[in-house]
């Protein structure tokens, strides 16, 4: 079956379905899909500050190497 036929049968369906029940499908979608609808996006602004303020960590000796890292999980 081909992505526009499934649209066409999902949008005949749609419309008879009561509205709890369009919401229950909507909600079985987005949980597939794991889309978490408290996640937001950030503005590039905020994302270029966190980058920024992750820069001056590196810089100031403040992160954990791959091998510190796996070192420790193996304590796990």
């Amino acid at each position: 079956m081909t992505t526009k036929a499934i649209k066409k049968q999902l949008d005949s369906y749609l419309p008879l379905l009561t509205v709890k029940q369009q919401e229950l499908l909507l909600s079985m979608v987005k949980s597939i899909l794991h889309i978490d609808p408290s996640d937001k996006r950030i503005s590039r602004k905020q994302y270029n500050k966190e980058l920024e303020e992750s820069e001056k960590q590196i810089k100031k000796g403040r992160f954990t190497s791959q091998e510190d890292l796996e070192k420790e999980a193996q304590k796990w």
